[in-house]
């Protein structure tokens, strides 16, 4: 990366040295690699994570709780989010917040990489946690490179910072789920752990290019509010030890005494959530009808990500069981089909950003609510489209490695319309007593979408099931003509919001 950095007068006011890295500040390229590199142990990991537990070298589970396994994971790091910008806000600051997450997914992914079963949980258990104190936080440091929101390259800042999330996630299924697969599944959840490392180390050294607002705590914490918190803290986890130990000696413990209980949590909380912030007296009548618009985004969200997240797991164990994984007799392992998403994100990105300027100009973009209805439908037709492999499949044959590609291209043209949209809508929609914590709500909707489908596997259905496909691409095309429908409503709730 040292190539793109280039001598430029600095901004006044902007952080860092003189160095530029594409014209920004030089703390970028610090941000950039490190989550480069933890998206690149993230979602290698996450590429072998339904295989390992489904396979005979690993942990040799049913469909069902390996969805299960894999849907909770995925909901807790979202929900996570939300106490690990907390934490960054009240108790570390943003920087030592993302020192600290990094340090812990490394732990979570070494102790992955251990060949015992009985250390696979706990270690699933840390990644998630370091993921979710450093989702929230290394964004916030991106904003902080920068003077104020009406800095003109601030758009451009996050664009390229999200460049290296999809460059990482590109990346890791192909070396990592190439290793783990074809070599040995624990060296390649190792592998991971040295692109965490890597990333640390990284972040440990260009962390003089950040901003100096990077190491304050926004609001911390009063004596008083410690002392609560950490007594409170204290009271749930005795409780949970000593329930769990009652199950544990009794000899009735299951996986299923840790999988009920998160999946639970993950459709309870967003909806405490919003019900909280919509009860909330104090907003005025126009960010009460913000919020009501906004939980019809909310909940359409929840349905698009539902179908969406079985990518990883759903249509993997599919690819794996039930497909012909080769490109014109050339095998290639199941995990690269995760690969497919981000590659295409990074192409179509910038052709959606141009077609959506045009047609500002033209006055004929699709308003927010046609573009948010647009997707769901779409992610709807790609369960739609997955009813072909599943009936070859039921047919005795494999299903050929282009109908699982077109399902990955439909669902990733769906998210191009939705996912950047409803980061917008949350921030504009926000109520100014909420405006810090909006984006881990929406991140909530992510968890909620997840943790409907573990409680779905959890309760034995089978989401490979030509009838629970078809359910599923009906609930998200009608969610999305039921958003359309009702689009002048909506648009009426949200007031001066476009």
């Amino acid at each position: 990366m040292a190539s793109s950095l280039t001598k430029a007068s600095a901004t006044p006011g902007t952080p860092g040295s003189e160095k530029s890295f594409f014209g920004h500040p030089r703390g970028l390229a610090t941000l950039f690699m490190t989550e480069m590199w933890e998206r690149f142990s993230y979602y290698g990991m996450r590429a072998l994570l339904p295989l390992y537990l489904v396979a005979p070298g690993g942990l040799h589970l049913d469909a069902g709780t390996a969805t299960a396994i894999y849907s909770v994971y995925v909901s807790l790091v979202y929900l996570l989010a939300m106490p690990g910008g907390w934490f960054g806000d009240r108790v570390w600051g943003p920087r030592k917040t993302v020192a600290v997450a990094g340090a812990v997914i490394m732990l979570g992914h070494l102790t992955l990489a251990l060949p015992t079963s009985g250390t696979f949980y706990g270690g699933l258990g840390l990644v998630a946690i370091g993921s979710g104190l450093l989702k929230a936080n290394i964004s916030t440091m991106v904003g902080h490179l920068y003077n104020g929101p009406d800095d003109p390259r601030r758009d451009g800042g996050f664009t390229v910072f999200y460049m290296g999330i999809n460059l990482g996630a590109f990346a890791a299924p192909l070396v990592i789920g190439t290793v783990g697969e074809n070599v040995d599944w624990h060296l390649g959840f190792a592998l991971a752990a040295l692109g965490m490392a890597l990333g640390l180390v990284q972040f440990l050294l260009g962390s003089r290019h950040l901003a100096d607002r990077s190491s304050v705590v926004p609001k911390p914490l009063s004596a008083q509010e410690k002392s609560a918190t950490l007594r409170k803290s204290a009271i749930w986890a005795g409780i949970a030890a000593v329930a769990y130990a009652a199950v544990g000696f009794s000899g009735h413990y299951t996986l299923n005494w840790i999988l009920v209980p998160l999946t639970l949590l993950g459709v309870i909380i967003p909806v405490m959530v919003l019900v909280g912030i919509k009860r909330d007296k104090e907003l005025d009548r126009a960010e009460q009808s913000k919020m009501s618009a906004y939980i019809w985004f909310f909940v359409a969200a929840a349905v698009f990500w539902m179908i969406y997240d079985q990518g990883g797991s759903t249509l993997s164990i599919f690819a794996d069981s039930s497909a012909d994984n080769s490109v014109l007799g050339w095998n290639f392992p199941v995990s690269w089909y995760q690969s497919v998403n981000p590659v295409l994100i990074m192409a179509l990105a910038p052709v959606f950003a141009w077609v959506w300027l045009a047609l500002n100009r033209r006055g004929k973009e699709p308003s927010t609510i046609v573009k948010f209805a647009s997707g769901l439908v779409l992610v709807g037709a790609s369960f739609f489209l997955f009813l072909a492999p599943l009936s070859i499949a039921d047919g005795g044959h494999r299903a050929a490695a282009l109908w699982l590609v077109a399902i990955y291209f439909t669902q990733t043209v769906g998210e191009l319309l939705l996912s950047p949209v409803g980061l917008s809508v949350t921030t504009k929609m926000a109520p100014a007593k909420y405006a810090s914590q909006m984006m881990g709500v929406w991140f909530l909707a992510v968890t909620a979408g997840d943790a409907t489908t573990g409680l779905l596997s959890i309760a034995g259905v089978d989401l490979n099931k030509t009838g629970i496909v078809a359910l599923e691409a009906t609930l998200a095309a009608v969610a999305g003509a039921a958003v359309w429908m009702y689009r002048n409503k909506v648009k009426e709730l949200m007031g001066d919001v476009r």
